[in-house]
């Protein structure tokens, strides 16, 4: 099954190559402001779904654009597509985004395959036999300290995603680790976090198909992935954290308190510690109401 994950992703991949020569053609629609799908996304998609069902056909499909309309919607075999992640980096030819095909049995992720098109890098991971990029064979990093770490995220981009929150975790982390980025692609923020690239990464708003391929080569390359309170749930929940053994403790004990799972007290800390932002947009002096309250949830992101 993995062999054919595979195909599929470098069909869809042969299919972004083609288009990225001619960006300027390609058509793009919106679909919330800041959230953009172009006929490339669709014909991926279309690409990888013909891919598997011709080859198993009695099996699901959940994919990003098309949801299970395809395939057969009580199968205990699920494929779960993403078939441009960094659709934005796409259509501005910022060369950071991927194919995500991951394989889930009866509801865990059993098969994994992540293609990068602008390097021909795939990664690829079944359950019990590890994770692996091209033929290498992938371990996560082995730094134990935020302060030498490199960590991934995403930022809020959508009407009424709580910015004011995020900026306090952004900035929590930020204060303790090496380096923060925002590549742009979800699933190959995770990619790299197997790959040891990136010693952790944490997002909100997350939809199945941004993780579950990513998640399997994290914890088949011997990292960890969970909620930001630390449990191994999370593919509905919408929320992410990732990392090698160390460097997940030490996320997730910053991140606990903005879960929408964190615990009361926890939720009253935040409220308590988040500061009220002033609008550059208002008169001097005028100041703005305090962020949103927790029980509302982080930002929302996908």
């Amino acid at each position: 099954m993995l062999n054919m994950a595979v195909k599929a992703a470098r069909a869809a991949g042969a299919i972004i190559n083609r288009a990225a020569l001619d960006i300027e053609s390609v058509r793009i629609s919106q679909k919330q402001v800041n959230d953009y799908v172009t006929e490339v996304d669709h014909a991926s998609e279309q690409a990888i779904i013909e891919t598997l069902l011709t080859a198993y056909p009695d099996h699901g499909i959940l994919a990003e654009e098309s949801g299970r309309e395809h395939g057969n919607a009580t199968a205990d075999h699920v494929w779960v597509i993403d078939p441009l992640d960094g659709t934005t980096n796409f259509i501005h030819g910022f060369p950071v985004y991927c194919v995500s095909i991951a394989l889930l049995v009866r509801g865990r992720v059993e098969q994994a395959v992540i293609y990068d098109p602008t390097r021909n890098d795939l990664f690829t991971a079944t359950r019990g036999r590890g994770a692996y990029l091209n033929d290498r064979r992938l371990r996560v990093s082995k730094r134990i300290q935020l302060k030498e770490s490199l960590v991934s995220t995403g930022f809020p981009f959508r009407p009424g995603d709580n910015f004011n929150v995020y900026l306090r975790m952004m900035s929590e982390v930020m204060k303790v680790t090496g380096g923060l980025r925002r590549p742009g692609a979800a699933a190959l923020d995770l990619a790299y976090v197997a790959a040891g690239y990136t010693e952790g990464f944490f997002e909100t708003g997350l939809s199945p198909w941004d993780v579950a391929a990513g998640s399997l080569l994290v914890t088949e390359a011997g990292g960890l992935v969970g909620n930001f309170t630390g449990e191994a749930d999370f593919l509905e929940q919408r929320e992410c954290v990732a990392g090698n053994p160390k460097i997940y403790g030490q996320l997730v004990k910053i991140l606990q308190k903005y879960s929408k799972f964190a615990s009361a007290g926890e939720k009253a800390d935040l409220r308590q510690n988040t500061p009220t932002l002033v609008d550059p947009g208002m008169a001097p002096g005028a100041r703005v109401a305090p962020a949103a309250r927790i029980e509302e949830g982080p930002v929302q992101e996908g």
